[in-house]
């Protein structure tokens, strides 16, 4: 059943470490530490995505900046309480790490989620007439909990997202990608953050007859 659980949420990255472990938090005495990637796309720009890391896979005292990585887990979310407010925080939970002096030639940025709408999707088109859907995607984990992934569809992809209803059973294909946008603190004040979200490249609904 888990094994099963686990199929529903698979990720891959690899790429290029740029920063040291901070402490995230612990659980029954083990250490969870957050780590930094960034990660390739083939437009020549790049994702800076953040990997959560146990203490029992690999030593969180070293050093490792400027080595590579290459990842496999899941797309992991929890709420996190500021200034009142409720904020989605995603990384990417590690299951398997491997540390290595020279880039991969594996795949940088794959994952695949199998789960349920959660909310209407949003349907819209830029200034330049790119459509756009976006999807908030609640994926089941093991003993009752879900993790709510964000993922954002293109062109056909987007139109026909535009049409699923809360509680449709989809699953998505794609990569995890990074997003600055400029949170307002204040009057005139504003604080830059990053944003992470699935860029969806391939789409399936899942018929409940075949459930």
């Amino acid at each position: 059943m888990t094994d099963k659980v686990f199929d529903n949420n698979q990720v891959s990255v690899a790429g290029e470490v740029i920063s040291e472990f901070t402490f995230s938090h612990e659980v029954f005495g083990e250490g969870f530490y957050l780590l930094e990637v960034l990660v390739g796309r083939l437009s020549n720009s790049f994702d800076m995505i953040p990997v959560m890391v146990s203490e029992r896979l690999i030593d969180v005292k070293g050093n490792y900046k400027g080595k590579f990585v290459e990842v496999s887990g899941q797309f992991r979310s929890y709420n996190r309480h500021e200034d009142s407010k409720n904020r989605l925080v995603l990384s990417v939970f590690a299951r398997e790490i491997k540390v290595t002096d020279e880039e991969s030639e594996a795949k940088p940025n794959y994952i695949f989620l199998d789960g349920f709408v959660c909310k209407p999707p949003v349907y819209r088109k830029t200034p330049l007439g790119r459509e756009i859907a976006d999807i908030l995607l609640a994926v089941n984990r093991p003993y009752g909990k879900s993790d709510y992934i964000p993922c954002i569809c293109w062109g056909r992809n987007a139109r026909f997202a535009e049409s699923f209803e809360v509680g449709g059973h989809i699953q998505v294909w794609g990569r995890i990608q990074s997003r600055e946008y400029q949170k307002k603190t204040g009057e005139i004040d504003f604080e830059k953050r990053v944003a992470y979200e699935v860029s969806v490249s391939k789409l399936e609904y899942v018929n409940s007859e075949e459930e």
